[in-house]
């Protein structure tokens, strides 16, 4: 819609300009209709469902306890054994399927050399689930 003026001479011209207000009153409407229908829109069921106590299942593998004391003396499971029978122990339980956990335990005093020669033994054999053990509680 083009509007002229009272300007008899003046030789009128199309305008070129986009009336945004009907637009803006379109939007207003699907914005009002939207908001009032949205909340309709979510079908929620309700159900009554069943209360379930349970334990789970978990089967663990077995775990190795192995602890270092500060002298150096190794035990497997509360058992004081020598560096062969460790060795000949870390072979037999890598073959077990599935592998057992080790679960390292060193004293504070241990030196680092006898236990990297630990788990040095038990990467050669092929265990490969090894976690350390320590004590939540510090001590200063």
């Amino acid at each position: 819609m083009a509007f002229g003026s009272f300007d008899k001479g003046r030789v009128a011209a199309p305008l070129a300009e986009i009336n945004m207000v009907p637009l803006i009153d379109v939007m207003l409407v699907l914005l009002v209709i939207f908001i009032v229908t949205a909340p309709l829109l979510t079908h929620a069921v309700k159900v009554d469902l069943p209360k379930a106590r349970s334990q789970p299942n978990l089967t663990q593998p077995d775990n190795i306890q192995l602890a270092i004391d500060a002298q150096g003396a190794v035990y497997w499971n509360g058992e004081t054994i020598d560096k062969s029978d460790l060795i000949r122990r870390f072979a037999a339980e890598a073959k077990r399927n599935p592998q057992p956990e080790l679960h390292l335990r060193a004293d504070r005093e241990t030196t680092y050399q006898v236990l990297a020669e630990v788990l040095a033994e038990a990467s050669r054999a092929g265990l490969g689930k090894i976690g350390f053990v320590s004590d939540p509680r510090s001590r200063h």
